[in-house]
C-alpha cells in the first residue's frame, strides 16, 4: 500500500525525532560528551557523571535505540562508545548553537569562571605559538584512559586526582596550560586553581581533543 506525501512526512519526522528526544535529557547531553574523549564502560559513566547504574544503563538505552550510542559486552562490562563522529559533530553543532542562541550559557560559564578568577583562558592559536616557543606545558588532568586514548600532541598527562601528590614534577620556569574535556569540564577550573594556589603560572584551555581535532589541529593517539 503506498504512501500519501502526509504519511511520508509524518514518518520521517518521526524517525528524526527519534533523535530529539534522545537529546532531550541534560543527563544523556553529558554522557555524550564523556564518550567524545573516548570508549568507556557503564560502571564508569556512572561515576564520571555522577549518577547511579540504573540511571546511566536507562540513558544509554535511550541513546542506543536512536543510533547515538553503540555498546559491546567484553567478559563482565559492557563497553560503549559514540556511533560514529558524525555524532560528535551533531553534539560541537549542538552546544555552539546553544551558545549562539542562549546567553544564559555565557552567563553560567563567565560566573562559575570569575568566582574562581579564572576569566583569562588561553585560545588553541595562541597555545601553539607557546608550546613551540618552549613557553607553555601542557597539562592533560583528565584520567589517564582518556589521555591514552587521544590527547594533544606535547601534553603531559596528570589526571586532575593526582596533580596536588606530583605538583614536584612541573617546572616553576614555565607557564603550565591545563585542558580537560571541552568547555563545560571542570577539571581544568579545578586544576588551575590548585596550581595557582601553589605559585605556578597557570591558564585553562577551554579546547579539548575533540575541539582540537574540528580546528584541523593534529591529535596525538
Amino acid at each position: 500500500m503506498s504512501q500519501t506525501p502526509r504519511q511520508f512526512k509524518d514518518a520521517v519526522y518521526g524517525q528524526l525525532g527519534r533523535i530529539g528526544k534522545a537529546l532531550s535529557s541534560p543527563r544523556r547531553l553529558e554522557l555524550i560528551d564523556v564518550l567524545s574523549q573516548g570508549e568507556r564502560t557503564v560502571e564508569e559513566l556512572a561515576g564520571l557523571t555522577g549518577q547511579s547504574l540504573a540511571n546511566t544503563s536507562h540513558h544509554l538505552k535511550i541513546l542506543r535505540e536512536a543510533r547515538l550510542v553503540e555498546s559491546t559486552k567484553r567478559g563482565l562490562y559492557v563497553h560503549c562508545r559514540l556511533g560514529g563522529r558524525d555524532v560528535g559533530a551533531l553534539w560541537r553543532s549542538l552546544r555552539q548553537l546553544g551558545e549562539a542562541r542562549l546567553a544564559e550559557i555565557e552567563v553560567l560559564k563567565r560566573d562559575f569562571l570569575a568566582d574562581r578568577g579564572q576569566l583569562d583562558r588561553v585560545d588553541a592559536d595562541e597555545l601553539v605559538r607557546r608550546v613551540a616557543d618552549g613557553q607553555a606545558l601542557v597539562l592533560d588532568v583528565r584520567p589517564a584512559e582518556e589521555f591514552e586514548s587521544s590527547h594533544l600532541p606535547g601534553a603531559q598527562s596528570m589526571p586532575l586526582d593526582e596533580l596536588e601528590q606530583r605538583i614536584d614534577e612541573l617546572p616553576r620556569d614555565q607557564q603550565i596550560v591545563a585542558y580537560c574535556r571541552g568547555p563545560y569540564c571542570v577539571f581544568a577550573v579545578e586544576a588551575v586553581a590548585l596550581l595557582r594556589e601553589k605559585g605556578f603560572e597557570a591558564v585553562r584551555l577551554e579546547d579539548g581533543v575533540a575541539e582540537w581535532a574540528a580546528r584541523g589541529l593534529e591529535v596525538a593517539r
